[in-house]
Parts: C-alpha cells; sequence; structure tokens
C-alpha cells in the first residue's frame, strides 16, 4: 500500500501536491509542543527536507503537551530526539537536527535554501527576527504563539505583510507558557493548524492562506479568522541583533537585573529607566543604542521611552 495514497486520493492535494511536498524544504524553529503535530503531520506527509532546530533540553515540565517526547527522553536535546521521531516514522525524510541557537546572526545562512520557516520557538524576540529575515528573502513564515488557553497562528511574509506590519507594537505585557501556564490540547490546535497551512502552501492549494491569521478560544472553543493582505509594512524598525554584531562605537545598555545574570557585554552599562534617559539625553545621535533584555520586551518597551529623546538608531537584543 503507497504509504502516501489517502492524501494522494484528496483532489485538490492528489499526486501534483505529493510531488511538491517531496521537492519542499523545511525549516521548524523550535521542537517543543507546538512543534509535535507539526512534525508528525510534515514528516508523515513526506515532506522532502526538514530542519529541526532547538537549543533545548527536555525537562518533566515539558511532557505533558510536547507528544514526540517520553520520561526516558529528560536531558536530552530536544532537536535530536524530534529528528529520531521523524526518522523512525518516516525514513523518506533528510533530517537534520540544529542544536544550537538561531540568533539574528546566523539565520541569513540557515534560511538560505528553505521553502518554508515554521515559528515554533513561541518566543517575542525569535518571532520578531524569523520575520525580518522572511521579509527580506520572500520566505513563508507561518508563526504561532499560545499562553493559557488562547493563541494564534498566521501566515507572514512571503506574498504577504509581515508579522511586524501586523502587530507593529507589542503589548504591555507579555506572559510565556512559564509565567501563566498552558493546557497542552490548546498547543495541540495550533500547532495542527501549522501543519495544515504548511501543506497549504508547500503544495500551492487554492485558497491560499498567505496574510491571514486565526485566533483560537480554547475555553470557548471559538474561532475567528482574518485577513491582513493589506497592513502597511513599518517605516522604522528597532531589529533585533545577536552579540556577535555589537561593534565597539555600541552604545550597550543591560536593563536586566544583577541577580538575573552577568552583564551582557563587556561594554555594557546596567541602567534602570531612569539612568537610562539621563544618559541617553548626552548622547551622540549619531551613535547606536542597544537596549538588552532577557526576552526583548523590557528593551522595547524602554524604546518607546527614549525615542523621543534619541534621534540616533535603536537595536534590541535579548539574551535568552
Amino acid at each position: 500500500m503507497n504509504r502516501y495514497e489517502r492524501q494522494i486520493a484528496v483532489t485538490e492535494f492528489g499526486i501534483d501536491g505529493q510531488c511538491q511536498l517531496r521537492e519542499a524544504h523545511v525549516l521548524v524553529v523550535g521542537a517543543g509542543g507546538l512543534a509535535a503535530p507539526v512534525l508528525q503531520y510534515l514528516g508523515g506527509a513526506g515532506l522532502g527536507r526538514l530542519q529541526i532546530a532547538d537549543p533545548d533540553e527536555i525537562q518533566l515540565s515539558n511532557l505533558h503537551r510536547q507528544t514526540l517526547f517520553d520520561i526516558g527522553d529528560i536531558g536530552q536535546k530536544k532537536a535530536i530526539q524530534a529528528s529520531l521521531f521523524v526518522t523512525k516514522r518516516n525514513p523518506d525524510v533528510r533530517v537534520e537536527a540544529i542544536t544550537s541557537a538561531i540568533t539574528p546572526h546566523n539565520v541569513q545562512n540557515i534560511v538560505k535554501d528553505v521553502d518554508l520557516v515554521i515559528d515554533c520557538a513561541d518566543a517575542f524576540a525569535v518571532s520578531y527576527f524569523l520575520s525580518d529575515i522572511c521579509l527580506q528573502k520572500s520566505i513563508p513564515l507561518i508563526s504561532a504563539s499560545v499562553v493559557g488557553t488562547q493563541g494564534y497562528v498566521g501566515c507572514f511574509c512571503g506574498s504577504a505583510p509581515s508579522l511586524r506590519a501586523v502587530f507593529p507594537q507589542v503589548p504591555p505585557q507579555l506572559t510565556t507558557c512559564a509565567e501563566s501556564g498552558v493546557l497542552g490540547p490548546v498547543v495541540g490546535v495550533l500547532g495542527s493548524l501549522q501543519a495544515q497551512l504548511a501543506l497549504q502552501i508547500l503544495s500551492a492549494l487554492s485558497p491560499s492562506p498567505m496574510g491571514t491569521l486565526i485566533r483560537y478560544d480554547g475555553l470557548k472553543q471559538h474561532f475567528a479568522t482574518f485577513a491582513f493582505h493589506d497592513a502597511p509594512e513599518p517605516e522604522d524598525i528597532w531589529p533585533f541583533i545577536a552579540q556577535e554584531d555589537f561593534t565597539a562605537q555600541d552604545i550597550i545598555v543591560d536593563l536586566r537585573e544583577p541577580e538575573e545574570g552577568p552583564l551582557v557585554h563587556k561594554q555594557a552599562l546596567r541602567l534602570n529607566l531612569d539612568q537610562l534617559k539621563n544618559h541617553v539625553a548626552e548622547a551622540d545621535s549619531s551613535s547606536r543604542i542597544v537596549l538588552c533584555c532577557r526576552s526583548g520586551l523590557r528593551a522595547w518597551q524602554a524604546g518607546l521611552q527614549i525615542e523621543p529623546l534619541f534621534k540616533g538608531h535603536l537595536c534590541l537584543h535579548a539574551t535568552g
């Protein structure tokens, strides 16, 4: 029996869709809860080449939603165990595990031959710099985020506006799964939607989901979909940069508290918001200020505070 005969039998997909899928190269960033259905369904469907990027190790608290792993995998690298899972399930797929962190510095090389990027990292800074590179390279990006019982998935870049066009400003507060918790089935729903959207894009099914965002409320069992084809790209952005891209001329400001870790860089200044405002007032407008924090959120919010005071270039850095 042909492994793929049930999906080939779908009129809209057919043998043409299967052939396109076999030639496709996908990068999945993050190998946790969102990635679990993505990797199972894309691997099972006969994707040609798959890269799985995640620097983290499996923890006990992951297992309620990260269904690729079991208790014997604790302490192992997520990317490696996920790649083994896909290969065991479908040896036709060429799978590569990337166990180093994807950063704004190395992402250029990693995406150079990619047909689609799927953002399963659910990390604020990662989503934005993936959107930036995908917009630059005209690569479709499927990005999802989920906290508690709600989340969204959207199809950005490529032939559609970027994530920044839809979310030009971050909300005053962002919470994470570690802070606010998350229900496993909600993660599974959003990850399954990512997999379905990926199959539609890779096999050129009509209508295209590009430029569409889907919100899901797991408590109310409510889906809401809207199109953002005409969303304008922001004229000015504050890019996320990696430590490798710091220069000797940069004013590097570490906004974290001392207990959060050592200074991000030897020339960094540890300043609170009031100190930062005073420092910026004296800064040369030809210089570049790099604002640093753990997730990138405090850096973004600090940028909003100092933007009226500083006419130079602002960049953000998330220490992770």
